[in-house]
C-alpha cells in the first residue's frame, strides 16, 4: 500500500508539471478521446429500424455501400494471407525479421498456413461457384462469404480502428476503479470488464472478444480473467437478438424475450467462473507483457479519485495520434490477413458438419426425452437446436423456424442467445487469440451454458405461453 500511495503521489506531481504533463492537457487528452470512444462504442442509436452503436452505423453504412465488391475484395485478401506465408516459408526473407508485426503477421506455424490456404480455397470456390456443392452451397461457403465475411470485414475495419479510443486514454482505468467492488466479488473479475460487456451488448460480442484479447496481451486480464470475460461477457447485441426473435417468428414477444436472455445469461456468468474448466484457469499474466493493472484505491484516496489520477496518468502516457492511428491500422491488418481467413476456413467446415451430416442430430439424442420431461413440445424437432449452435449461432433459429409451438420457438431463439460460444465467430476469434483456451474447453462451457440457462427460459416460456 506504501507503494500505492508513492504512485499517487508521483502521478500527481507529473500532472502537476507544466507542459506536455500539465492536468489541464492531460484531462482534455483523456476526456475527448474517451468521450469518442463512449459515443462510438456504448451510446445507443436507433438507425434503420433498431438500435445500434456509432461503429454499427459506420459499418453498415459501408457494408450497404460496398456489398457487391466485399465478397470479391475479401477473397482477394484470403488469398494473399495465403500466398505470403508460402513465399516467406520457402525464401525465408532477412528484412522480415527486422518488422516484428509483419513477421507475427505472415511467418506463421504450418498449420496455420495450411488453414489459411483452405479458407482461401473454399473463398475463390464460393465466388466463381464451382466445385462440391457442400462447399460453395448457400448454407455452407455461400452463408460465409456472403453474409458473414462481409459483416466481420465491415465492423473490424472501425472496431479495430476506433478501438484506442475506449483503451488507451485511460477510460478503461477509471471505469475500472469504479467498478472494482462490484465486478470483483460478484463476477471475480476486474472492474474495467464491464466495458468489454457494454460493448458488447450495444455493438456485437466479438468486438467484446476483440477487446478482451487486447487487454489480455497488454497485461490487463490473467488468463483466467480473460478466458472468463470472453466466454461470459461478449453477449449478443440487442440488434441480433431483434434479428433472431424476428427471424423465428416472435418479435412481438422481444420484450419478455432479451429480460430472459440476460437473467440466463446473467447466472450462468455467475456459475461458470466457478466451476471447471474457468476456475481451474491460472491466475497469472501473460508472459509477453506481465502485470500492468492495479486496480486497489490506496487509504484516503476515493475510487474516483483514485479512477482519475490512473486515467490521466494514462492519457499522459499515450504516444499521440500518430501512434494510435498505427496501432489500430495494424489491429485491422492481424484481423483481415490472420482471423478472417481462419473464420472462411473453419467456419465453412463447422456449417458442412451442421447442414450435411447427422452428425448434430446423432448427439441431440439425449436431450429428446429431457426435452419432453421439460414438456417442451416437438421435443424430436427442437434438440438438434440445443446443439448446432456451437457450430454457428443462428443456426438453431434456422432449425427452429420450422417449428409449429410458438413456446418450443421461444426456448430456441433463447437459448442459441445464451450459449455464446459458437466455432464460425467467437471460436475462431478466441482459437486465434493468445487467451489460453481451446476447443475441447469451449465445446465443455458451450454445455455448461445450455444445462444452466435452458432450465431457466423454459420456465419463462411455460409462464408466458
Amino acid at each position: 500500500m506504501e507503494a500505492e500511495k508513492r504512485n499517487v503521489y508521483d502521478s500527481r506531481s507529473t500532472l502537476e508539471k507544466g507542459s506536455p504533463g500539465s492536468k489541464t492537457r492531460a484531462f482534455l487528452w483523456f476526456f475527448i478521446p474517451s468521450l469518442l470512444g463512449v459515443l462510438l462504442f456504448l451510446l445507443p442509436i436507433p438507425y434503420g429500424g433498431k438500435i445500434t452503436i456509432g461503429v454499427g452505423v459506420m459499418a453498415e453504412t459501408v457494408q450497404a455501400y460496398l456489398e457487391p465488391f466485399l465478397p470479391a475484395f475479401m477473397t482477394i485478401v484470403l488469398i494473399i494471407s495465403a500466398i505470403v506465408p508460402v513465399w516467406v516459408k520457402a525464401f525465408k526473407p532477412k528484412n522480415l525479421a527486422g518488422n516484428p508485426f509483419l513477421s507475427q503477421l505472415f511467418s506463421i506455424h504450418p498449420f496455420w498456413i495450411v488453414t489459411r490456404i483452405v479458407g482461401a480455397v473454399f473463398a475463390v470456390m464460393t465466388l466463381y461457384s464451382f466445385g462440391p456443392a457442400i462447399i460453395t452451397s448457400d448454407v455452407t461457403g455461400g452463408t460465409m462469404l456472403y453474409a458473414l465475411v462481409p459483416v466481420l470485414a465491415a465492423w473490424f475495419l472501425f472496431a479495430g480502428l476506433f478501438m484506442p479510443l475506449l483503451m488507451e486514454f485511460g477510460l478503461m482505468d477509471l471505469i475500472g476503479t469504479l467498478l472494482r467492488n462490484v465486478m470483483r466479488p460478484v463476477f471475480k473479475l476486474p472492474g474495467r470488464s464491464s466495458i468489454d460487456a457494454l460493448a458488447s451488448w450495444m455493438g456485437a460480442g466479438t468486438v467484446g472478444v476483440l477487446i478482451t484479447t487486447k487487454q489480455y496481451e497488454e497485461g490487463y486480464y490473467t488468463k483466467r480473467e480473460a478466458s472468463i470475460i470472453a466466454t461470459n461477457f461478449s453477449i449478443n447485441s440487442i440488434a441480433f437478438s431483434l434479428v433472431v426473435i424476428s427471424f423465428i417468428g416472435l418479435e412481438k414477444y422481444f420484450v419478455p424475450f432479451y429480460l430472459t436472455v440476460a437473467i440466463s445469461g446473467l447466472a450462468a456468468a455467475l456459475i461458470c467462473p466457478r466451476i471447471p474448466p474457468l476456475s481451474k484457469k491460472a491466475d497469472t499474466y501473460y508472459e509477453g507483457t506481465g502485470k500492468r493493472i492495479s486496480e486497489d484505491t490506496p487509504e484516503g484516496t476515493s475510487n474516483f479519485q483514485w479512477g482519475m489520477q490512473k486515467a490521466l496518468k494514462k492519457a499522459s502516457a499515450t504516444g499521440g495520434v500518430k501512434q494510435v492511428l498505427v496501432q489500430g491500422v495494424k489491429t485491422v491488418m492481424d484481423i483481415y490477413f490472420s482471423l478472417i481467413p481462419l473464420v472462411m476456413a473453419l467456419g465453412t467446415i463447422a456449417l458442412i458438419i451442421a447442414e450435411f451430416t447427422p452428425f448434430f442430430s446423432y448427439l441431440s439424442m439425449p436431450i429428446v426425452p429431457v426435452l419432453q420431461w421439460m414438456q417442451i413440445p416437438e421435443a424430436a424437432e427442437a434438440a438438434p437446436a440445443m446443439l448446432v449452435g456451437f457450430a454457428d449461432m443462428f443456426l438453431p433459429a434456422v432449425i427452429g423456424a420450422g417449428i409449429e409451438s410458438e413456446l418450443t420457438r421461444f426456448v430456441i431463439a433463447a437459448i442459441s442467445l445464451t450459449q455464446l460460444i459458437y466455432m464460425s465467430e467467437i471460436g475462431i476469434l478466441l482459437i486465434k487469440s493468445k487467451i489460453p483456451i481451446s476447443v475441447l474447453e469451449l465445446a465443455i462451457i458451450f454445455l455448461q451454458r445450455t444445462i444452466i440457462t435452458l432450465p431457466i427460459i423454459v420456465v419463462v416460456a411455460h409462464f408466458i405461453f
